[in-house]
């Protein structure tokens, strides 16, 4: 999504990216083998930020969460958003370039995880 903000249709790499989820979903689970999705984290104010790419961005999660595709799903977008600013991360978690976590945000992913995933 970030790499195709201009000269690209952003709505069409958002189909194309469920459309690759689908497929690794089918082939995993062809094999008895569980997928857990993970929604694309916020990147608001980072270089590669436009309405085009929030956009495809919400897409994209909006599927993850409601397919049914996943066995389960991590929402790494609401472990790491600013509530105010959904499409920026949380300044708590914000490395500074607006688009990968510190430290604190990479602890709040994992505390996202429920661990009663990995049980069985």
């Amino acid at each position: 999504i970030g790499t195709c903000k201009d000269g690209c249709d952003l709505d069409t790499t958002a189909k194309d990216m469920i459309h690759a989820y689908r497929q690794i979903i089918l082939r995993a689970h062809s094999q008895s083998i569980r997928v857990y999705g993970a929604t694309i984290t916020p990147f608001g104010g980072s270089f590669y930020a436009t309405p085009g790419t929030e956009r495809a961005r919400q897409a994209v999660n909006h599927w993850i969460r409601t397919s049914g595709s996943f066995d389960a799903v991590i929402d790494f977008d609401a472990a790491t958003r600013d509530p105010d600013h959904p499409s920026n991360l949380s300044a708590k978690v914000d490395s500074g370039d607006h688009l990968h976590p510190a430290d604190p945000g990479y602890k709040m992913m994992a505390d996202s995880v429920d661990l009663n995933l990995f049980a069985n």
